[in-house]
């Protein structure tokens, strides 16, 4: 035993010995780690994966997930690892899952998370707009959600009214594209979907200003989408600005403005006033408040024709045809202050305040 003991005590005493030993012990320690290490990656792990490609907010059903076996090195942290965490749920807008593909927290939710995306895109300050439309409008499902389109006003028809065409609004994001039944058109490729609507959001202003127009079918008013920046044909029609489409709008719209108790009596401070003499022709003097062309945007219009901007306080008028004249006085905040009177030529007329 005592020479056993010498024997290890001078093997310790020699460096050469004790540095191979150390190399020999941490050789093993790193190859035991290694090992252990390369066996945890490689452990098979049972994950749920699609037995078939699942589209967009759609339910996720037991027969839709089976599962497999995968290499623990092969999964991420936000991989779903159990049936139950995915059967029940709905895939997430605009995600779609492919066959054999495993299944993650972020495209898979709640049916009580499942947002529309529209509403979420909607800038702040801005109002949704539905604009109807269909496979010609959309040149054959060719417009897609986050393109910027342009919104052209066609009107009149042809007869005794000349046929207008200009752009009525410039450069809006389409924020997605529907069908009837309110299903976004290009969310699912397993499926041909027919547009119906087209959704974007717009400024308050410009949203009265749409719907407005939208009402006025039946004057010949029609509302087209055409890609930002497109050429549209003028063949057969006169091309106007913007503003007298706006003057269009408003001439033909009917305001009716909500009054108090105390402003039912109240006298219109801005609306125009005629005054009319003679009988053929019959000359009326227009009578605007102080401000057009700066702080109101002041028109008028004969028999449902063009509308005419004025900039100053009066503005006089000689009528050979008998017809409606309408005069407007419209706010920066979109209100409209209107007076009309029936022009007869050849018949006395009398002066009148308003309607």
């Amino acid at each position: 035993m005592n020479n056993f003991v010498a024997s290890a005590t001078r093997i310790f005493k020699n460096k050469n010995t004790v540095t191979i030993l150390g190399v020999i012990i941490i050789l093993v320690l790193l190859y035991i780690g290694y090992s252990s290490q390369i066996n945890q990656a490689v452990e098979p792990i049972s994950v749920p994966v699609a037995t078939e490609t699942i589209q967009p907010r759609t339910e996720i059903t037991d027969d839709m997930v089976e599962i497999v076996k995968m290499p623990a090195i092969s999964l991420s942290d936000n991989v779903l690892r159990s049936k139950n965490a995915v059967v029940g749920k709905y895939t997430n807008i605009n995600t779609i899952i492919p066959a054999g593909s495993m299944f993650y927290s972020d495209t898979v939710i709640e049916e009580s998370k499942l947002p529309d995306s529209v509403f979420v895109k909607v800038k702040e300050g801005e109002v949704v707009f539905n604009f109807p439309v269909n496979m010609e409008s959309t040149y054959g499902n060719s417009i897609y959600p986050g393109n910027k389109i342009d919104i052209y006003m066609k009107t009149g028809n042809g007869n005794d009214e000349r046929v207008m065409l200009g752009k009525l609004v410039e450069n809006v994001e389409v924020l997605a594209i529907k069908d009837s039944g309110g299903r976004n058109v290009f969310e699912n490729t397993s499926e041909s979907r027919t547009p119906s609507m087209m959704i974007f959001g717009v400024p308050n202003a410009i949203h009265i200003l749409l719907l407005k127009a939208s009402y006025m079918g039946s004057i010949g008013v029609e509302l087209f989408p055409v890609p930002h920046g497109g050429a549209v044909s003028t063949d057969g029609a006169t091309e106007v600005s913007t503003q007298q489409l706006v003057d269009y709008i408003e001439a033909h719209a009917v305001n009716i403005p909500l009054t108090t108790d105390t402003e039912e009596n109240a006298t219109d401070t801005l609306e125009p006033t005629f005054k009319t003499s003679g009988t053929n022709p019959v000359k009326v003097t227009i009578t605007y408040p102080k401000g057009c062309g700066t702080d109101y945007t002041c028109a008028y219009s004969l028999g449902g024709g063009q509308p005419i901007t004025v900039t100053k306080k009066s503005q006089n008028v000689s009528l050979t045809v008998s017809g409606e004249l309408i005069a407007t006085v419209t706010e920066s905040n979109g209100t409209v202050h209107t007076k009309s009177e029936t022009i007869n030529v050849g018949a006395a007329n009398t002066q009148t305040t308003g309607r």
